[in-house]
């Protein structure tokens, strides 16, 4: 039995393998409609999430499975002091898979050492984002038909954003990568990040403040939203919020095939405008979000087209 906790647990062969199912259920949905008839998905969402929820139970339901599940702490048993690995040894006999968000970093891990059914990170605190990172990772490969040689732009929130520093650990197994880091000073990139990835296996990189200054180089640009839950200063979060918003302005200095991806929610980072940009792949993104999530639940659950 294997669980997906970090980006990590995944093999370059096995991430390869994922999106050319995920890439095959796009084509064929109908192909895949009836994979898992029988097998159950519990969601246990400890913190709100619209799109990573929705897009799991959607993966599940597309396959002809069902769906169990909780959507905050207070509509659980966790409101009552219920242990996360209580709740995982009751869950594992109700379910075949699970996926979890918490706020806390390592719950999921935690779940996954009592658990007998696999065990999917849907999100952690400021750690990790698995499921997102695969989603990512086939947005940019049929934007740009590769994985590797790629000028990767990230920007906004790199301190607290689960999602870039999971995307950052996965692109850095591919060859001739390159990363720029925009944000303010005080949300830069962890050192933990810098020094155990980026600088350990000697991948180019810059930290700059200003977006208009280097969105010429990139061949995708990655915005954050700069998360309101991560503060404990309300005063810092106010102060750093709008540090960054793409306009039509600034992607006339884009280049033509660049693509534009965003984890989503979007608050203001991405102006309206910018929407009809047919450089603009954040929705299409998120419509990857459930075929890599039926890619994921048919190879952990171990089913196959008949």
């Amino acid at each position: 039995m294997k669980h997906v906790i970090d980006p990590l647990d995944l093999s370059v062969e096995e991430i390869d393998n994922l999106l050319n199912l995920a890439d095959d259920i796009a084509a064929n949905p109908k192909k895949y409609a009836k994979v898992c008839e029988g097998k159950k998905l519990a969601t246990l969402f400890y913190e709100p999430s619209t799109r990573t929820r929705l897009s799991f139970e959607a993966a599940m339901l597309n396959m002809g499975g069902s769906v169990l599940g909780f959507s905050s702490a207070d509509s659980s048993s966790a409101s009552k002091g219920e242990s996360v690995a209580d709740t995982i040894r009751v869950v594992s006999g109700y379910a075949d898979i699970c996926a979890m968000r918490h706020p806390k970093e390592g719950a999921p891990m935690r779940a996954a050492r009592y658990s007998r059914i696999p065990v999917i990170n849907a999100g952690d605190g400021g750690h990790q984002h698995p499921t997102q990172t695969l989603t990512d990772l086939m947005t940019i490969r049929r934007k740009k038909h590769t994985l590797g040689g790629l000028t990767i732009g990230l920007c906004g929130d790199l301190k607290f954003g689960r999602t870039v520093h999971s995307l950052i650990k996965s692109l850095a197994r591919y060859d001739g990568v390159r990363f720029i880091l925009i944000s303010p000073e005080e949300l830069r990139v962890p050192d933990y990040i810098l020094e155990e990835v980026i600088k350990a296996k000697n991948i180019p990189y810059q930290e700059v403040v200003d977006l208009e200054e280097v969105i010429g180089e990139l061949d995708i640009l990655y915005m954050t939203r700069v998360q309101k839950e991560r503060f404990f200063n309300e005063e810092d979060y106010v102060r750093l919020k709008d540090s960054y918003i793409l306009t039509e302005a600034k992607m006339k200095k884009a280049k033509p095939d660049m693509a534009v991806l965003h984890p989503l929610p979007r608050v203001n980072e991405i102006a309206l405008e910018v929407d009809d940009d047919p450089r603009a792949a954040y929705f299409e993104q998120a419509q990857n979000g459930v075929y890599v999530r039926m890619a994921l639940m048919m190879t952990l659950l171990g089913v196959e087209v008949c």
